[in-house]
């Protein structure tokens, strides 16, 4: 075991060639995942599937392009973390390929926790509300991730203080990420049974991308949807899904507005909110109970309204 844990610290002069190291597999896939949307599109429209709308999909393109840069921008940072946190612990791994499976299990448990979280705090749910506003489910919805989705790194500090090599790390976080383009279609139906209950297909993702209520906060994994079983949070497809949020919003194109339109809301809520507990509760309490309390108050100002013009 001398031989995989106990590596020397990384030296910072070396983040350049670790960049280098890390790769840009997601920039290398583009090309790929145009022409595969490409091939979708085409294929919607001659079977006459028609779940594709071009302003839909025109803005999950401008929030993946903004998406993308963003991480360019960023990724010497996140790299500088990673090391910093790699040099901070003893049990730093060696540079190992099979180093991956570990770091890709504890990645993606991590995974299922922050979106988990993200569908039960509305502070996170504003940094992956996006990714659930489109109407129409076709690949071109993994395109939308938010711009502010690095707000839940945290989340993800077991993978970096479990000592795997930073290179590694971010591999996996780049699998992790094109993993979950394929599961956004609707014309791959399900596979057998044991591979339904081991990976996250397109029809669990389907599931989860679903506003039935039955489908309502279903089905986090990422990549395995193990963790769903093992949590008691899988439901299976067996109804048509309705895709979308449960409140309907004023645009599905601009992205500045599909990005931070729920931080504006969660705002005025706030101000709105009488007592510290109550502003509290409309900045984390959960977006479905926050949504059911603000109509609640909203039809008895309503019905104080009606009475009043009666009297």
């Amino acid at each position: 075991m001398d031989n995989i844990f106990g590596a020397d610290p990384i030296p910072y002069s070396h983040l350049i060639n670790l960049e280098k190291q890390s790769g840009d597999i997601i920039v290398y896939a583009i090309p790929v995942m145009f022409v595969l949307t490409l091939v979708e599109i085409w294929y919607s429209w001659r079977s006459n599937k028609k779940n594709y709308s071009g302003k839909e999909s025109f803005g999950s393109l401008l929030v993946g392009l903004g998406n993308v840069a963003i991480n360019v921008v960023a990724k010497m940072g996140l790299i500088y973390a990673a090391v910093f946190m790699y040099n901070l612990v003893p049990w730093r791994m060696t540079l190992n390929w099979w180093t991956i499976i570990p770091c890709l299990l504890i990645y993606d448990f991590c995974s299922y926790w922050a979106h988990r979280i993200s569908h039960f705090n509305r502070f996170f749910w504003a940094t992956h509300i996006v990714h659930h506003t489109a109407e129409n489910y076709n690949l071109t919805v993994s395109f939308r991730l938010s711009w502010v989705q690095h707000f839940k790194i945290f989340f993800f500090l077991p993978v970096a203080l479990a000592g795997f090599h930073p290179v590694v790390f971010f591999l996996v976080n780049q699998i992790g990420v094109l993993f979950q383009f394929w599961q956004h279609t609707e014309h791959i139906g399900k596979f057998p049974s044991i591979i339904e209950k081991l990976i996250v297909t397109p029809s669990n993702h389907r599931v989860h991308h679903g506003s039935n209520e039955r489908y309502l906060d279903k089905n986090f994994g990422v990549m395995f949807i193990i963790w769903d079983k093992l949590f008691k949070t899988y439901q299976i497809e067996d109804e048509k899904p309705n895709y979308g949020i449960t409140k309907k919003i004023n645009s599905t194109v601009n992205p500045l507005y599909l990005n931070f339109h729920e931080y504006g809301d969660i705002i005025n809520d706030v101000k709105k909110a009488k007592g510290f507990r109550q502003k509290l509760f409309q900045l984390f309490g959960s977006p479905s109970a926050v949504d059911k309390a603000n109509k609640l108050k909203q039809a008895e100002m309503e019905a104080k309204m009606e009475a009043a013009n009666r009297a």
